[in-house]
């Protein structure tokens, strides 16, 4: 008779966020939720949800205590208990804990309050499903992310830095985002990682809340910085009779457009003018900027190559997995929102990505201008089961409309012609399974 878990069917989600103080609570994609769930409702597989943590945005929730929290939730979106319930009559719906939701492994009263809508509240920091005679090991991954870490998992009153951030930073966001220009600020869940934030808020800023005659006067001019400044230097060289001709080539070129040349000369001189003044205040204080900037980058306050996107926790967690449960052949967290597989020692991790909007940070074409930050959205879930070859991982995408059209200023579209991100999914992997 072959095994039960040959035939098992699992689909993982996860980093729903869903919740939070006024503007969080708004779900773009819940209709996609519900379709999905629906889905699953009527499925002929032996199929198994697994939310891989993070479900709801309990951090986010700053008026609340405990298990009132749950009252909210339900009040504020029925139809999604409502399909929870039908959908868990149909398949097993399991609940993780992630950091964002930890205290629902902090009170037994969630496991009960769940159970009601039929889904399965495990109140642990992993799970494991098999496959076959192999198995797969779940976990959200905050535990490897020194920001978020829970050491005295289920303890209602663990604090770790991320809480902090999250109830002061994420959830006032929340309360006050409806008073921009443009309703952006409730999107700072999707600022990961965390380190981008100040580089989003001067994008944001600049490209969104400043005032409009500001920004357009501003933008030739960080625009042509890098020119202006290379110009500033031969114009010097110039005034001092070294080298004349790179300016007198310059002055015959532009004067060939008649009225259009001089205007842009003109822009030229002014950005020159400005950019040498900044050049002769700008080498002494440069400096002392790059030992102040050494100084952050080292505690890790801003973006930099060691604080984006770090793999290798997830990398060295799934070794010790494999170590110690040479039966498992997947190592499958979320956390870091970034859908991605990779190959260790002949096994895999999966990243089960998120269902908030993706921001894609992408460098402006020229010049000194704040970056753009790129919408998107990666829906997914992520199916595995065994197949002859061995254990399929295949992510299954969810449509939903790119919001970048109306998210996106045209010059921040124009200033990053060529660099828009493709939001694509991994591909499906299958993980050989060796007999023994």
């Amino acid at each position: 008779m072959p095994d039960a878990a040959d035939d098992a069917v699992y689909y993982v989600i996860s980093d729903l966020h869903i919740g939070g103080d006024e503007q969080l609570e708004h779900v773009e994609f819940l209709d996609e939720l519900l379709a999905f769930l629906e889905r699953l409702e009527t499925t002929d597989e032996d199929a198994e949800l697994l939310i891989n943590g993070d479900a709801f945005g309990l951090w986010e929730f700053t008026g609340a205590d405990g298990p009132e929290k749950f009252d909210i939730l339900v009040e504020t979106y029925p139809e999604l208990f409502e399909q929870l319930r039908a959908t868990g009559e149909a398949i097993p719906i399991t609940l993780l804990p992630g950091n964002h939701d930890h205290e629902l492994a902090a009170y037994d009263e969630y496991v009960e309050r769940f159970a009601e809508y039929n889904v399965e509240l495990v109140q642990t920091e992993s799970t494991t499903r098999p496959v076959g005679d192999r198995t797969i090991w779940f976990e959200h991954g905050h535990q490897q992310d020194p920001n978020n870490r829970i050491e005295d998992f289920g303890n209602p009153d663990a604090t770790p830095l991320g809480y902090y951030y999250n109830t002061l930073v994420t959830s006032r966001a929340g309360k006050l985002s409806d008073r921009g220009r443009f309703n952006w600020l409730k999107d700072v869940q999707a600022v990961t990682p965390t380190e981008r934030m100040p580089n989003w808020i001067v994008s944001k800023y600049f490209y969104r809340e400043m005032n409009p005659l500001i920004r357009y006067a501003a933008i030739p001019f960080l625009f042509l910085f890098n020119v202006s400044a290379v110009l500033a230097v031969l114009a010097g060289l110039d005034l001092v009779g070294l080298w004349s001709l790179p300016v007198t080539q310059t002055e015959a070129f532009l004067g060939q457009f008649g009225q259009a040349g001089a205007t842009v000369y003109l822009i030229l001189s002014v950005n020159v003018t400005i950019a040498g003044l900044l050049l002769i205040v700008g080498i002494p204080v440069s400096f002392l900027i790059r030992d102040a900037r050494k100084t952050i980058d080292r505690f890790g306050v801003f973006e930099t190559d060691l604080t984006v996107d770090p793999s290798e926790p997830y990398e060295d967690a799934a070794r010790e997995v494999f170590d110690e449960h040479p039966e498992t052949a997947i190592y499958c967290y979320g956390h870091t929102h970034r859908p991605r597989t990779t190959e260790v020692d002949g096994r895999l991790l999966v990243n089960t990505g998120t269902w908030l909007k993706r921001l894609h940070r992408r460098d402006v074409i020229a010049g000194r201008l704040p970056p753009v930050f790129y919408p998107s959205y990666q829906l997914c879930a992520v199916r595995m089961t065994a197949g002859e070859d061995g254990i399929v991982v295949d992510y299954q995408g969810i449509d939903k409309p790119n919001p970048s059209a109306e998210e996106l200023t045209r010059t921040e579209r124009l200033l990053t012609l060529g660099r828009e991100p493709d939001p694509s999914l991994p591909d499906r992997q299958i993980v050989a399974v060796e007999d023994d």
